[in-house]
This record gives structure tokens, sequence and C-alpha cells, in this order.
């Protein structure tokens, strides 16, 4: 399913248009960004969690020349899902 079809899924579900599926769905991917973005987290009970994990500095291999890089600490966004999504899915 891409964007598209889940805005028509959402409208058709909650009988709203599609312009205000795509305004809600907008409104909760900034949000979820922006409070990542403070090192926050997420939980939707019953769906999952996201939240930000740090990634230790490592050393790699460059595929094509076998030379060794250094690659940088980050952070990267995680998500665990919820029991009842895991549920649904099972």
């Amino acid at each position: 399913m891409n964007k598209e079809q889940l805005l028509e899924a959402i409208s058709a579900k909650v009988g709203c248009s599609k312009k205000e599926a795509g305004d809600a769905v907008e409104a909760m991917t900034d949000i979820v960004t922006s409070e990542l973005s403070k090192a926050g987290q997420v939980t939707l009970t019953g769906f999952g969690t996201f939240w930000v994990s740090n990634r230790a500095a490592r050393q790699g291999v460059n595929p094509r020349t076998g030379q060794k890089i250094q690659i940088a600490a980050m952070k990267v966004p995680k998500f665990k899902a919820g029991k009842g999504l895991k549920d649904a899915v099972r």
C-alpha cells in the first residue's frame, strides 16, 4: 500500500475527504518526526512505539576497494510493534 492508497482507505473508513485524510497523515508524521528529533518517544498503545537509538561509531569496509573506513556514531529511529499489531499480523 502506498500513501495514495492509504489516504483513500482512511477517507473511506472515517468518512472524510481525501484532503482531510492527507492533512491528518501529514500532521501525524510531522509530530512524530518533531518528537523524535528532540530524542523523545511516541507510543501508540496497541500499535507500537517509535524512539531514537544511539548507534556507536564503528569500523567498516568499502566493498569496492576493500579499504577500511570509519563510520561515525549516529542517532537512528526505531520502531517496536505493540501487542495489538503483532496479534493482527499473526
